[in-house]
Order: C-alpha cells, then structure tokens, then sequence
C-alpha cells in the first residue's frame, strides 16, 4: 500500500520512539524519508518502504496550521 504524504506533514507511528513521542514531522520525501521527532527533536532518516509500513496516520501540513488556530484577527 502507498502511503501518500508531504514535506511539512505529521506521521503519527504505530510504535512509540524511545523518548515516548509518537509524532514526527516529514522533512525530506524521497526513497529515502527524513523525519524529525517532535518531542526529542531527533532525526531519522528511514527507507520508504520500512517507515510506510509504521505509519499510523498521517496529518497533512494543512490540518495541523488549522488546529493551531491560524486565524488573523486584525
């Protein structure tokens, strides 16, 4: 299965890295992924074949800048 996903996207992982965080933000897309955890800020860079079969869900870039409320009020 391909998983679809973008630089700036957010892929929640069916296992927990060791600092207990489970979110990482994609960095680099290509056979290779490059992915930063967003509790520890390490940096992996994993086979696209390994990372999409660990991939829980995926949090597009878009829905995340939603969620943090990136209303103007002005």
């Amino acid at each position: 299965m391909i998983v679809h996903f973008n630089c700036g996207d957010t892929l929640q992982m069916k296992k927990k890295h060791p600092c207990s965080g489970d979110l990482f933000l994609v960095l680099r897309v290509g056979s290779d992924i490059r992915i930063q955890c967003k509790k520890c800020g390490r940096d992996l860079t994993i086979p696209r074949v390994k990372i999409e079969s660990s991939i829980k869900k995926v949090i597009p870039q878009n829905e995340q800048e939603a969620e943090h409320g990136s209303h103007s009020s002005t």
